[in-house]
């Protein structure tokens, strides 16, 4: 493998840690799974498909782009645009599961909570889901550019390395940041936990479009 190559996967590498960090890829899955009481089984599940389609979505938007020979920079412009629209609906939807948490902490008959619960657990896993995956992993596209100098091999080797890195840190992320708050332990914690979860999504989301990460 030529040298040049080495360096671009390392960069890659390198990237895709830098890249997971931002916490829109890890508290929100920490934050619902605290409130919903998921095992760490059905969290890492969860996180991994959540990932997998998250990197999936761009390398295929990469691909696409080369193939009909679509300037990086327009791309990068359509990611740009794809990403803050995935902002606004991680906030949306972080500030609507907070208000039904807090609808839900006062509830008063049990029955109907417990039934609410049911229907609300689905949902927003679907949620989350689908906002993750529109979420743009904006750092490939130039580097599944890149690799295409390479041939199709090149942008083989270039996605699944920054795949396996962008996806085994959420994974370690989310659950230390689950491990953590599962070590907070109060009635009221536990009463508001669904609009606690609400909460730090939406200021992730926040501090994600502040920051510009």
């Amino acid at each position: 493998m030529q040298q040049s190559l080495w360096i671009l996967l390392i960069s890659t590498a390198s990237v895709a840690f830098l890249h997971a960090l931002a916490p829109d890829h890890w508290m929100p899955f920490a934050a619902i799974a605290r409130a919903q009481k998921w095992s760490k089984p059905k969290l890492l599940w969860i996180t991994f498909i959540s990932g997998v389609g998250h990197v999936g979505i761009s390398i295929i938007f990469s691909v696409v782009g080369i193939l009909l020979g679509f300037s990086l920079a327009r791309l990068k412009g359509i990611e740009g645009h794809r990403g803050e629209v995935a902002l606004w609906l991680l906030i949306g939807f972080g500030v609507a599961y907070m208000l039904w948490g807090i609808k839900k902490a006062k509830e008063a008959k049990r029955n109907k909570v417990e039934e609410e619960k049911l229907k609300k657990n689905s949902l927003a896993v679907w949620t989350m889901f689908a906002v993750v995956i529109l979420g743009p992993c904006e750092p490939l596209v130039p580097l599944v550019f890149l690799g295409y100098n390479y041939g199709y091999f090149g942008v083989l080797v270039v996605s699944l390395v920054f795949s396996i890195i962008t996806i085994l840190m959420m994974l370690s992320q989310s659950l230390l940041a689950f491990m953590g708050v599962q070590l907070i332990k109060s009635d009221i914690a536990d009463r508001y936990s669904h609009a606690f979860a609400g909460l730090v999504i939406a200021l992730t989301g926040v501090f994600v479009m502040v920051m510009g990460i």
